[in-house]
């Protein structure tokens, strides 16, 4: 369980196709502190480390994963955003995020505002059930609200934090991203499903 509050960012240094799967070694400043079997967030995907050396460490993503998630589009030297799960005892600063992708989502419009950026990004019209005004998202692992809601569209403003400390400035149009709804959303959306 992660919280959508990005911890650090990471940089690929060595991508292994293995069959269907692909490894990725990623460094980063925490690195060095995960251990073996940890779940950690990788852009918004809970991958298990698998191999920790000289401040880097190992995941491996296979077939399903790669084929729901952007995984399938990172290259050396791409930023990831990483977050370890969630402590109990902690505060909860975004919202309950699994690490389990729903979808991708395409980038159509960045702007540059006085201080602030928007992006307006468009998803598949099966989860429009999911997505309201001023509700939260995962993107990219990254804890946002939505507004600007439409049928297959909504919009985000990220702040400069935000900004500098994910890899979310490197998003232009026509980047793919990794996209978690709401999951109190999705349990009522299931609910109401199995009532009619």
């Amino acid at each position: 369980m992660f919280t959508g509050i990005i911890e650090s960012l990471g940089t690929i240094r060595n991508i292994e196709p293995r069959g269907t799967n692909i490894t990725y070694w990623i460094e980063s400043p925490i690195s060095r502190e995960f251990t073996i079997d940890q779940s950690v967030s990788h852009n918004g995907v809970c991958l298990t480390v698998e191999e920790i050396k000289e401040g880097l460490h190992r995941v491996t993503a296979i077939e399903e994963t790669l084929q729901k998630t952007n995984m399938n589009t990172w290259k050396t030297g791409d930023l990831v955003n990483l977050e370890r799960c969630l402590l109990l005892n902690g505060r909860l600063d975004g919202h309950i995020v699994q690490g389990h992708v729903d979808t991708t989502a395409t980038c159509l419009e960045r702007k540059e505002l006085d201080g602030s950026w928007q992006f307006r990004l468009e998803f598949p019209k099966k989860f429009a059930h999911l997505v309201i005004e001023k509700g939260s998202i995962s993107l990219n692992g990254i804890s946002l609200t939505i507004f600007n809601v439409k049928k297959t569209r909504f919009d985000v403003a990220i702040i400069p934090y935000t900004y500098e400390h994910t890899n979310i400035q490197s998003i232009v149009p026509g980047s793919t991203v990794n996209l978690e709804f709401d999951m109190i959303g999705k349990y009522i959306a299931r609910f109401n499903g199995l009532k009619s």
